[in-house]
């Protein structure tokens, strides 16, 4: 009888166990599934120098399109630096006092003691900086492991904008050479004044025309920062400085190349008549852009794509989050903190019916 006890007492432990293992296994996977269920999405802070820039504005709404279709894995906050450093830097500090899994950074200070602060003061937080200068990046890119300075891959812009005026010289000449002198002058619109991207189109557009056999006179050349109103400033005054010189404004984007339409239209100028018509060529293909250049009341745009940037923003991110290669899985290149990306632009003229 007794050993008889002892086996129900076996029994009994074992079958306490049995269903104590059990009952482990369905609580840890539970709380597996709602760890997975629950995961929470990554909080990016991206940080824009100004959404008076249709272009910043352009990346926006590219990121929310990326996070609209990967709600479970990201969240954007967008942040306006209004052009101001006071503001930028203001916003960053109380940033890093936040839960943010990476900061996005397009900066209106881009000195290089101010990015090496930046990098200094954000602790353990992935950062991506956008448009800094190569100079810049060298000397601080081996401050923070966590860094990446990212760039699209040199298209020459310029080069392509400086080959539709080159065309337009060859196929209306008579209307583009006013004076008849056979040297084309021009206004150009600058963006920053250090800025690289603003640099090498300034220097390659005017290359290009020059390198056609085409002469070339500058009446001025304007920093407007990339700025619409800006431009339309600038080009107020200097219509009137010039007026009957100026042939061309060549714009380092669309903003700036529409600010300079909306003065010149103010004095008659660029509302259809050919023959008061100043060929006007930007970078970035807007849609207001596009719509002028086929009314015929711009000259030429480059169409960029934004979409790739932001997914390069996205890609690179998520890898910098998850403590991966920054490049994982991409087909991006990763030199010393630099990341470039694949980017190409589109010449776009439109059809041009101007009476």
């Amino acid at each position: 009888m007794t050993i008889f006890r002892k086996i129900i007492v076996f029994i009994q432990i074992v079958l306490i166990i049995f269903v104590l293992i059990n009952i482990s296994q369905v609580n840890t996977f539970a709380i597996s599934s709602i760890s997975i269920n629950n995961r929470k999405a990554a909080n990016v802070a991206v940080l824009l120098y100004s959404f008076d820039d249709p272009y910043m504005l352009e990346i926006k709404k590219s990121l929310e399109d990326i996070e609209n279709q990967n709600k479970d894995k990201v969240h954007f906050t967008f942040y306006d630096g209004k052009n101001n450093v006071a503001i930028q830097n203001e916003t960053i500090d109380s940033l890093r006092k936040s839960n943010i899994d990476l900061f996005i950074l397009k900066l209106a200070d881009t000195k290089e003691e101010t990015i090496k602060n930046i990098m200094l003061n954000i602790k353990n937080v992935p950062i991506i900086f956008m448009e800094v200068a190569p100079e810049v990046v060298s000397n601080v890119s081996k401050l923070y492991s966590k860094a990446v300075f990212l760039y699209s891959t040199s298209s020459h812009e310029g080069i392509l904008q400086g080959k539709i005026l080159v065309d337009k010289w060859n196929t209306d000449k008579r209307f583009l050479d006013k004076n008849n002198d056979n040297i084309l002058q021009y206004i150009l619109l600058k963006g920053e004044a250090n800025n690289p991207y603003s640099i090498e189109r300034t220097n390659d557009v005017i290359s290009t025309i020059n390198g056609a056999g085409i002469q070339t006179e500058q009446l001025a050349l304007v920093n407007a920062n990339w700025f619409r109103e800006l431009a339309k400033t600038s080009i107020n005054n200097l219509f009137l400085k010039y007026d009957g010189k100026i042939e061309a404004i060549i714009a380092n984007n669309d903003a700036m190349a529409l600010g300079a339409i909306e003065a010149l239209q103010k004095y008659g100028y660029n509302k259809g008549n050919k023959n008061k018509n100043i060929a006007i060529v930007g970078i970035d293909g807007l849609e207001e852009a596009k719509n002028l250049i086929d009314k015929g009341l711009m000259t030429g745009t480059l169409i960029q794509n934004t979409k790739m940037v932001a997914e390069a923003f996205y890609n690179v991110g998520m890898n910098l989050i998850n403590n991966e290669n920054p490049v994982a899985n991409t087909s991006y290149k990763l030199d010393n903190g630099v990341i470039t990306i694949p980017e190409s632009y589109k010449p776009y003229t439109g059809n041009t019916n101007i009476t």
